[in-house]
């Protein structure tokens, strides 16, 4: 299946590419075979490949001379026949700990959405989610597949600071925050688990096209993991799945 795509120039450096605006699987997937192709050619003059939830940046050593070829070039890519990557998604298994000292926005989204907090900490944790995209921070997963009855609009005025491991509701998204920042997102719950190390390679374990399920844990169970992690001995379980 091929999109009607969007070719246009992005600053002096850079094509951008975009697809339908909605958060899908079957757009994703394209993005992603695409960016296979690309990345197969081993274009030289090519420094960088980004994505988004439905678009693609491609990022160019020096100033692009002739944007016209250079989309071409692409189109030909992107129309001619998909290759095979076998890529193997992974289904990251992570711990949270839904308790009202972490989740300090369950009660707002409770008013607002009309739903118990524990109707809605198990809608959260009953989802199995597609790593879209990370951004934002460094290790920001942009998580897909939110509950439609979770759904809610970001902070007015946003946190000025949320701490490390918060998993969070924004938008039709969900996420967990790599590290203390500001944001407005609405937090639900917190996990031990880091999602940033740069002295890992890679230093985020996840990439697009993951699959995340949370665990939920009592609040004893995610201090044991926190120690566990901290230590440096602790696993994420996962398993493999094939695409």
């Amino acid at each position: 299946m091929s999109f009607n795509l969007l070719f246009k120039p992005f600053g002096e450096r850079s094509i951008l590419i975009e697809w339908p605006s909605e958060i899908r699987e079957d757009i994703l997937k394209d993005i992603l075979a695409f960016k296979y192709s690309i990345e197969q050619k081993n274009i030289k003059s090519i420094v960088e490949l980004k994505l988004a939830y439905n678009s693609l940046l491609i990022t160019y050593y020096s100033i692009c001379r002739n944007f016209e070829n250079e989309i071409n070039q692409l189109k030909n890519i992107y129309f001619a026949p998909k290759l095979n990557n076998d890529s193997m998604s992974v289904l990251w298994k992570i711990p949270v700990c839904y308790d009202d000292f972490f989740g300090v926005d369950l009660k707002h989204i409770s008013e607002f959405t009309g739903l118990s907090k524990n109707d809605i900490i198990k809608r959260h944790y009953n989802a199995v989610y597609t790593v879209y995209f990370i951004g934002f921070l460094p290790g920001f997963l942009y998580l897909g597949g939110l509950d439609d009855y979770l759904k809610i609009p970001r902070k007015s005025t946003p946190r000025l600071k949320i701490d490390k491991g918060s998993v969070a509701i924004g938008g039709h998204q969900t996420g967990v925050y790599p590290m203390e920042s500001p944001g407005g997102w609405h937090v639900i719950g917190n996990t031990p688990i880091s999602f940033f190390n740069v002295e890992n390679t890679p230093p985020c374990f996840a990439k697009p096209g993951d699959k995340i399920k949370f665990l939920p844990i009592s609040n004893k169970e995610y201090q044991d993991i926190k120690a566990l992690v901290k230590a440096g001995v602790y696993q994420i379980e996962s398993e493999v799945i094939c695409d």
